[in-house]
């Protein structure tokens, strides 16, 4: 039981956090793998069009991923309290009843998205000659919607247990496979785009297939007997309780980020590839964060199901010091390297400058886009899913109206988006850090889960 999960109630903090972070940042890297290999392949070996194509479909595609992925990031908070309670019995229950649902959600999900990809991208402004490359891409991606979530289930069980190191195996072996399908399907046999979306689907579906049949030879708590899948109400509400608010601050944020990507769209074809490549370069930036935050919310979670209220807030005492570090870093990199970085994905000059000055004016935000997601670990990790759905809307209101005012009002030009995309982490942080002290979590004892 011990080699295939981790108790995070006893031991240093600052120790749990960086190393179960460690593992699944690596891995984190190497999904977005995937990102730039569809990026960076099909911009260089197909054209700027087909790479401005690929960007146009980011926020979509995210969209129907988010909704799906935040039901299995409610079942892991519950997991990890039952798990940080030693409460065996309802881990494994969570488990089986948050994969019942993750089978149902996702098929929905990818009717609806294979359906109505054009009419999204139309309302988007996507410029005319890359519509038709841009809504195929976006049909192949739903079609592989279900092994994409499942695998995100499956590894959010797994690192509500401690365990992020099974998820990076199978990652790594799966973003190599995507890689090499990416040179075969786009630079050898000519499939364009629709040859990414291929690579990608495939391997996702090596990843879920793989990390599942693993996670049940070697975890006990994946081992499942016929008469262990029974659906249970109580525990599938307060997946979903937890699961629809962060689902719907994953849609609402991806909502707005397809108003942001209209603005691009509005520039034009050079803005918009330059965009993609800073948005490519930016999910990376995000990695350290988001791994960060999952590391805090699988610590906060156990701690809180063992009621070890403080515990919870030296985890976010030393949450907040290891995002520092990694913010200066990150920082120093954009403002030294940020047009070598984005040349990876183009070779166009004008593009190559553009991106180079968004990545400048971005990273002087990244202070703040890490307090997001330091917040958000501590807040999911106790279940708080009033945030979610309050983060979510923040962000939109943000993304819907500072974009337009410095785009268009202030004269910015297109410029003015990325202004704006920082001016937008400010707030969010701003709001984010305002709920935390609200709820008195770090200052006094709070009411402990309901018993089953």
């Amino acid at each position: 039981m011990k080699k295939s999960t981790t108790d995070m109630t006893v031991g240093s903090p600052t120790r749990h956090i960086i190393f179960f972070a460690l593992p699944a940042l690596i891995g984190n890297i190497f999904q977005q793998v995937y990102n730039l290999a569809d990026s960076a392949i099909v911009g260089r070996f197909v054209g700027p069009d087909a790479l401005a194509a690929v960007g146009a479909t980011g926020s979509i595609t995210f969209l129907f991923f988010a909704l799906c992925n935040g039901i299995g990031s409610g079942g892991g908070i519950i997991v990890s309290q039952f798990y940080g309670a030693h409460d065996d019995q309802n881990v494994k229950k969570s488990i089986i009843n948050t994969g019942i649902i993750m089978l149902i959600i996702p098929a929905i999900f990818a009717v609806v998205g294979y359906i109505t990809a054009e009419s999204f991208l139309r309302v988007l402004s996507t410029p005319a000659e890359i519509l038709g490359d841009a809504a195929s891409y976006v049909r192949f991606m739903c079609a592989g919607l279900l092994f994409v979530s499942l695998y995100n289930y499956i590894t959010s069980m797994l690192r509500a247990l401690g365990d992020s190191k099974t998820p990076l195996y199978f990652l790594i072996l799966s973003a190599l496979i995507n890689v090499g399908l990416d040179i075969l399907f786009v630079y050898s046999f000519h499939m364009g785009i629709n040859g990414a979306a291929i690579a990608t689907v495939i391997s996702q579906f090596i990843a879920a297939i793989s990390c599942g049949a693993y996670a049940y030879q070697k975890n006990p708590y994946f081992k499942f007997q016929k008469k262990d899948i029974i659906f249970v109400p109580d525990l599938a509400v307060k997946v979903i309780r937890l699961g629809v608010p962060l689902s719907l601050q994953f849609g609402l944020i991806a909502i707005s980020s397809m108003a942001v990507q209209r603005i691009v769209n509005s520039f034009g074809k050079t803005v918009v590839a330059a965009f993609t490549a800073t948005n490519r370069i930016e999910q990376l930036i995000h990695q350290p964060y988001t791994t960060l935050s999952a590391s805090i919310a699988t610590y906060v979670g156990q701690n809180y199901g063992a009621k070890k209220i403080d515990r919870v807030n030296s985890g976010y005492k030393k949450g907040l010091l290891i995002m520092l570090c990694l913010t200066v870093v990150m920082v120093i990199s954009m403002q030294l390297f940020g047009g070598t970085i984005t040349s990876l994905f183009v070779e166009d000059s004008e593009i190559i400058e553009l991106g180079a000055k968004g990545l400048k004016i971005t990273s002087v935000f990244y202070i703040t886009l890490g307090l997001i997601y330091v917040v958000r670990g501590v807040l999911n990790g106790v279940g708080d899913a009033f945030f979610a759905l309050f983060n979510g809307i923040v962000e939109v209101i943000g993304r819907f109206t500072v974009p337009l005012l410095m785009t268009k009002y202030m004269g910015m030009g297109a410029i003015g988006i990325w202004v704006s995309c920082g001016v937008v982490w400010a707030i969010s942080g701003s709001t984010a850090w305002l709920r935390l002290v609200s709820t008195g979590v770090l200052h006094k004892e709070i009411a402990p889960r309901e018993e089953d």
